[in-house]
Protein backbone atom coordinates (compact mmCIF):
# COMPACT_ATOMS: atom_id res chain seq x y z
CA UNK A 1 0.00 0.00 0.00
CA UNK A 2 1.20 3.42 -0.84
CA UNK A 3 1.70 6.03 2.35
CA UNK A 4 0.88 9.06 0.54
CA UNK A 5 0.34 12.34 2.74
CA UNK A 6 -1.20 15.75 2.66
CA UNK A 7 2.13 17.82 3.34
CA UNK A 8 1.34 20.60 6.32
CA UNK A 9 4.15 21.73 8.78
CA UNK A 10 2.14 20.07 11.65
CA UNK A 11 2.88 16.67 10.77
CA UNK A 12 6.16 17.79 8.56
CA UNK A 13 8.13 20.23 10.26
CA UNK A 14 11.06 18.81 10.40
CA UNK A 15 10.76 16.30 7.24
CA UNK A 16 13.69 16.63 4.99
CA UNK A 17 13.56 15.32 1.52
CA UNK A 18 17.02 14.06 -0.50
CA UNK A 19 17.08 16.44 -3.56
CA UNK A 20 20.17 14.83 -5.33
CA UNK A 21 20.22 12.21 -7.84
CA UNK A 22 20.75 8.47 -8.49
CA UNK A 23 19.63 5.09 -8.50
CA UNK A 24 18.88 4.67 -5.03
CA UNK A 25 16.93 7.75 -4.85
CA UNK A 26 14.44 6.52 -7.64
CA UNK A 27 16.19 7.55 -11.03
CA UNK A 28 16.87 4.55 -12.43
CA UNK A 29 13.96 4.68 -14.91
CA UNK A 30 14.06 3.91 -18.79
CA UNK A 31 10.80 6.73 -19.05
CA UNK A 32 9.17 8.99 -17.09
CA UNK A 33 5.44 10.89 -18.40
CA UNK A 34 5.79 13.99 -20.09
CA UNK A 35 3.28 16.42 -21.15
CA UNK A 36 2.70 19.09 -24.35
CA UNK A 37 3.48 22.24 -22.29
CA UNK A 38 6.93 20.76 -21.52
CA UNK A 39 7.55 19.44 -25.09
CA UNK A 40 9.73 22.73 -26.03
CA UNK A 41 11.95 22.04 -22.52
CA UNK A 42 11.78 18.36 -23.13
CA UNK A 43 13.15 17.60 -27.26
CA UNK A 44 16.36 19.37 -26.81
CA UNK A 45 17.43 16.23 -24.60
CA UNK A 46 15.21 13.18 -24.55
CA UNK A 47 12.92 11.19 -27.21
CA UNK A 48 9.28 11.98 -26.81
CA UNK A 49 7.12 8.65 -28.02
CA UNK A 50 4.30 7.50 -27.32
CA UNK A 51 2.35 4.22 -26.00
CA UNK A 52 -0.87 2.59 -25.82
CA UNK A 53 -2.48 1.58 -22.72
CA UNK A 54 -3.88 -1.80 -24.29
CA UNK A 55 -6.92 -2.02 -21.77
CA UNK A 56 -8.40 1.43 -22.06
CA UNK A 57 -6.89 1.85 -25.56
CA UNK A 58 -5.82 5.88 -25.09
CA UNK A 59 -2.19 6.93 -25.28
CA UNK A 60 0.35 8.96 -22.57
CA UNK A 61 3.22 10.28 -23.89
CA UNK A 62 6.70 9.42 -23.00
CA UNK A 63 10.37 11.20 -22.40
CA UNK A 64 12.67 8.36 -23.07
CA UNK A 65 16.19 8.10 -21.22
CA UNK A 66 16.95 4.58 -21.81
CA UNK A 67 16.72 1.66 -23.95
CA UNK A 68 15.25 -1.48 -21.51
CA UNK A 69 13.86 -1.51 -18.20
CA UNK A 70 15.67 0.46 -15.29
CA UNK A 71 18.32 1.78 -17.64
CA UNK A 72 18.66 5.81 -17.54
CA UNK A 73 21.54 6.86 -19.65
CA UNK A 74 21.32 10.52 -18.17
CA UNK A 75 22.45 9.17 -14.96
CA UNK A 76 25.98 9.03 -14.36
CA UNK A 77 26.29 7.81 -10.72
CA UNK A 78 25.14 11.05 -8.52
CA UNK A 79 24.94 12.96 -10.95
CA UNK A 80 22.05 13.71 -13.78
CA UNK A 81 23.61 14.35 -17.42
CA UNK A 82 21.26 16.79 -19.00
CA UNK A 83 19.89 20.04 -18.04
CA UNK A 84 16.62 19.54 -17.20
CA UNK A 85 14.11 16.56 -15.79
CA UNK A 86 10.99 16.34 -16.74
CA UNK A 87 8.67 17.44 -14.14
CA UNK A 88 7.36 14.17 -13.34
CA UNK A 89 10.21 12.68 -12.67
CA UNK A 90 11.63 16.24 -11.03
CA UNK A 91 8.93 16.32 -8.35
CA UNK A 92 9.34 13.19 -6.70
CA UNK A 93 8.47 12.46 -4.43
CA UNK A 94 5.29 14.36 -4.33
CA UNK A 95 2.51 13.99 -6.19
CA UNK A 96 -1.22 15.92 -6.59
CA UNK A 97 -3.98 15.21 -4.04
CA UNK A 98 -7.22 16.69 -4.66
CA UNK A 99 -9.49 18.24 -1.60
CA UNK A 100 -12.89 18.99 -1.74
CA UNK A 101 -14.20 20.96 -4.67
CA UNK A 102 -11.46 19.16 -6.48
CA UNK A 103 -9.08 21.81 -4.40
CA UNK A 104 -5.43 20.28 -6.05
CA UNK A 105 -3.40 19.37 -2.97
CA UNK A 106 0.57 18.84 -2.23
CA UNK A 107 1.23 14.85 -1.32
CA UNK A 108 4.31 13.35 -0.85
CA UNK A 109 5.16 9.53 -0.72
CA UNK A 110 6.94 8.56 2.66
CA UNK A 111 8.01 5.34 1.31
CA UNK A 112 9.99 6.77 -1.19
CA UNK A 113 13.47 6.57 -0.67
CA UNK A 114 13.76 10.10 -1.37
CA UNK A 115 12.25 10.86 2.13
CA UNK A 116 13.99 11.16 5.30
CA UNK A 117 13.08 12.57 8.50
CA UNK A 118 16.13 13.52 10.85
CA UNK A 119 19.48 15.02 10.57
CA UNK A 120 20.84 17.10 8.36
CA UNK A 121 20.92 15.50 5.24
CA UNK A 122 18.10 16.41 2.86
CA UNK A 123 16.34 20.05 2.22
CA UNK A 124 13.68 21.36 4.60
CA UNK A 125 9.81 21.51 3.46
CA UNK A 126 9.60 24.18 6.28
CA UNK A 127 10.84 26.80 7.95
CA UNK A 128 11.96 26.65 12.06
CA UNK A 129 8.35 28.89 12.08
CA UNK A 130 6.28 25.98 10.10
CA UNK A 131 6.67 28.26 6.69
CA UNK A 132 7.04 26.33 3.28
CA UNK A 133 10.76 26.69 2.51
CA UNK A 134 11.69 28.04 -0.77
CA UNK A 135 12.08 24.42 -2.31
CA UNK A 136 8.48 23.38 -1.07
CA UNK A 137 6.98 26.42 -3.10
CA UNK A 138 9.15 25.56 -6.30
CA UNK A 139 7.72 22.09 -5.57
CA UNK A 140 4.25 23.18 -5.34
CA UNK A 141 4.71 25.25 -8.74
CA UNK A 142 5.70 22.55 -9.94
CA UNK A 143 3.03 19.90 -9.36
CA UNK A 144 0.44 23.39 -10.50
CA UNK A 145 2.37 23.25 -13.88
CA UNK A 146 2.19 19.49 -13.97
CA UNK A 147 -1.60 19.31 -12.70
CA UNK A 148 -2.33 21.58 -15.92
CA UNK A 149 -0.48 19.03 -18.39
CA UNK A 150 -2.20 16.33 -17.48
CA UNK A 151 -5.60 17.97 -17.49
CA UNK A 152 -4.14 19.28 -20.96
CA UNK A 153 -3.22 15.87 -22.37
CA UNK A 154 -6.23 13.98 -23.09
CA UNK A 155 -7.10 16.87 -25.68
CA UNK A 156 -4.21 16.77 -27.82
CA UNK A 157 -3.90 12.93 -27.62
CA UNK A 158 -7.37 12.80 -28.94
CA UNK A 159 -6.28 15.38 -31.77
CA UNK A 160 -3.50 13.84 -32.85
CA UNK A 161 -5.11 10.19 -33.33
CA UNK A 162 -8.46 11.79 -34.72
CA UNK A 163 -5.94 13.17 -37.45
CA UNK A 164 -4.11 9.61 -37.62
CA UNK A 165 -0.98 10.93 -36.56
CA UNK A 166 0.49 8.56 -34.43
CA UNK A 167 2.48 5.18 -36.19
CA UNK A 168 3.96 1.99 -34.25
CA UNK A 169 7.51 1.82 -34.76
CA UNK A 170 10.22 -0.34 -33.64
CA UNK A 171 13.64 0.32 -33.40
CA UNK A 172 17.13 -1.77 -34.00
CA UNK A 173 19.83 -0.32 -31.75
CA UNK A 174 23.55 -1.98 -33.27
CA UNK A 175 25.91 -1.07 -30.66
CA UNK A 176 29.95 -0.85 -31.09
CA UNK A 177 30.57 -4.25 -29.46
CA UNK A 178 28.62 -5.61 -31.83
CA UNK A 179 25.60 -6.57 -29.61
CA UNK A 180 22.11 -5.20 -30.64
CA UNK A 181 18.84 -3.72 -28.68
CA UNK A 182 15.45 -3.47 -30.24
CA UNK A 183 12.80 -0.92 -28.59
CA UNK A 184 9.33 -1.65 -29.44
CA UNK A 185 5.38 -0.76 -28.33
CA UNK A 186 6.06 2.30 -28.80
CA UNK A 187 4.71 5.13 -31.37
CA UNK A 188 5.52 8.33 -33.00
CA UNK A 189 3.92 11.14 -34.62
CA UNK A 190 4.83 10.19 -38.72
CA UNK A 191 6.25 13.77 -40.37
CA UNK A 192 4.53 11.97 -43.70
CA UNK A 193 0.64 12.68 -42.80
CA UNK A 194 1.89 15.80 -40.72
CA UNK A 195 3.04 17.44 -43.68
CA UNK A 196 0.70 16.34 -45.41
CA UNK A 197 -2.55 17.34 -43.70
CA UNK A 198 -4.89 20.37 -45.42
CA UNK A 199 -5.06 23.87 -44.24
CA UNK A 200 -8.40 23.49 -42.11
CA UNK A 201 -6.90 20.34 -40.26
CA UNK A 202 -3.53 22.33 -39.34
CA UNK A 203 -5.30 25.35 -38.72
CA UNK A 204 -7.77 23.48 -36.35
CA UNK A 205 -4.69 21.92 -34.68
CA UNK A 206 -3.01 25.43 -34.04
CA UNK A 207 -6.21 27.27 -32.68
CA UNK A 208 -6.23 24.26 -30.44
CA UNK A 209 -2.25 24.83 -29.12
CA UNK A 210 -1.84 21.13 -30.76
CA UNK A 211 0.63 22.35 -33.65
CA UNK A 212 4.14 23.35 -31.74
CA UNK A 213 3.92 20.34 -29.70
CA UNK A 214 3.75 18.25 -32.56
CA UNK A 215 6.48 19.64 -34.39
CA UNK A 216 8.50 19.48 -31.03
CA UNK A 217 7.76 15.75 -30.85
CA UNK A 218 8.79 15.39 -34.01
CA UNK A 219 11.91 16.91 -33.31
CA UNK A 220 12.62 15.03 -30.66
CA UNK A 221 13.11 11.98 -32.59
CA UNK A 222 16.26 13.32 -33.79
CA UNK A 223 17.49 12.65 -29.92
CA UNK A 224 17.80 9.35 -30.52
CA UNK A 225 21.63 9.57 -31.76
CA UNK A 226 22.42 10.81 -28.64
CA UNK A 227 21.15 8.32 -26.67
CA UNK A 228 22.27 5.50 -28.99
CA UNK A 229 26.08 7.23 -28.34
CA UNK A 230 25.30 7.09 -24.94
CA UNK A 231 24.24 3.68 -24.67
CA UNK A 232 27.69 2.49 -26.17
CA UNK A 233 29.71 4.43 -23.57
CA UNK A 234 27.72 2.74 -21.52
CA UNK A 235 28.45 -0.57 -22.71
CA UNK A 236 31.83 0.50 -23.27
CA UNK A 237 32.64 1.55 -19.49
CA UNK A 238 32.74 5.14 -19.80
Amino acid sequence: MSNHQIVNSAVHRDLRVLSGHGAALGDAVMACLTFPAEFRRVQGHFPIVFRRDLASGTFAVWALFGFEDGENLFLQGDAWDAPCKPLAQAIQPFLIGRGTGDTAQVHIDMDHPRVTGGGDAGVRLFDQDGQPSPYLESIAEMLGDLDQGHRDSPAFLAAIDRHGLLEPFSLDVPLDDGSRHSLVGFHAVNEQRLAALDAAALGELNAAGHLLPLYMAVASLGRFGDLIARKNRRVAGG
